[in-house]
């Protein structure tokens, strides 16, 4: 039987730059795995916008098919830790980056860095999720690991319409926090409060270099996608024994601050990394984000776009334009 063929974006690196285009591709094409999964969808997060445009050095190897998230259901599968037709999602493991992602119909990929598709969710919203809401998931457990809880005080949260920022804010609104959201987008104060925001800050508050070692106490907890002095200033401004959990670094990968807050505060500098999270704090994530995020909610925060269309995004996604989450349907 000859192998089939799939749909695929693949990046190829030219004297002219990284160039993206959508082929057809035998299975044969496919890197090695235990489990090859039928995609059904996948996701646009910033380091996939990254790899589109060839930035990072993130991509070392051409021809490659990128796409950090996918989700679908099981083709083929060797060891018996997954059957053919179980559901079944992927975020990290360095997958899309040193290996063949989800921006294709086809992904061969090993049985360890897959988690079944929680029950309640279907492809396109665990895609709605994909790698920013995970993490903004692992955000939150993390900072009520070190004691947040609803009622707690204000909880503030940067990149507020991005996808991480608007994953957050749903998760903390829905959970009873009163959450404050940073963004310099006046036309997402409206997308904002529907989530649940309670107020809204201007980034600048925040961006701008401050010669204040500590700043009034205000914050119970944060969630910061953007880094440098954003996440300084938050720092100092974090109430007594309060945490920030650091999940990017939209804004520089500087952190110009000063060990003041830590040492008179007691404050904590949570990192947030969702590549390689050990599995089972992975699918407690995933557990809680299927029970805590309304299908409402992600519906409303998604986006639909085709394969074809995906690499036309990236720009806007590293600008800071787009809002929400973007999922790329492969059959599309």
């Amino acid at each position: 039987m000859s192998p089939e063929t799939f749909k695929a974006l693949v990046l190829e690196n030219t004297a002219a730059g990284v160039g993206a285009s959508v082929r057809e591709l035998s299975e044969d094409a496919l890197p090695p795995g235990d489990v090859t999964v039928r995609v059904a969808c996948s996701s646009l997060n910033y380091k996939d916008a990254l790899i589109l445009l060839g930035k990072g050095g993130l991509v070392r190897t051409y021809p490659h098919v990128p796409g950090i998230d996918l989700a679908g259901t099981v083709a083929h599968a060797e060891g018996g830790a997954f059957a053919v037709g179980d559901a079944v999602v992927l975020t990290g493991w360095f997958v899309g980056e040193r290996h063949w992602g989800g921006y294709a119909q086809r992904a061969r990929v090993k049985s360890e860095w897959l988690v079944p598709l929680p029950e309640g969710l279907t492809p396109r919203r665990a895609m709605a999720i994909g790698t920013a809401g995970l993490t903004a998931m692992l955000a939150v457990i993390a900072l009520e690991d070190r004691g947040l809880e609803p009622g707690g005080g204000e909880v503030l949260v940067t990149g507020a319409s991005g996808g991480l920022g608007s994953v957050a804010c749903a998760l903390l609104a829905h959970r009873g926090y009163r959450v404050v959201a940073s963004t310099g987008k006046a036309e997402a104060h409206d997308y904002l409060r529907a989530l649940g925001v309670a107020e809204i800050i201007d980034r600048k508050a925040l961006s701008e270099p401050s010669p204040r070692p500590l700043e009034k106490e205000r914050w119970a907890g944060a969630i910061d996608s953007v880094g440098g002095h954003t996440l300084a200033n938050m720092l100092k401004g974090l109430r007594y024994g309060a945490s920030v959990a650091a999940c990017g670094l939209a804004g520089g990968a500087d952190l110009p601050a000063t060990v003041l807050p830590f040492l008179l505060r007691g404050v904590n500098l949570l990192g947030i990394d969702s590549v390689q999270c050990p599995r089972p704090r992975r699918r407690e994530a995933w557990r809680r984000l299927a029970a805590e995020l309304p299908s409402e909610t992600l519906d409303a925060i998604m986006r639909v776009v085709g394969l074809g269309e995906v690499a036309a995004l990236a720009p806007e996604m590293l600008a800071g334009r787009l809002q929400g989450r973007t999922v790329v349907d492969v059959d599309a």
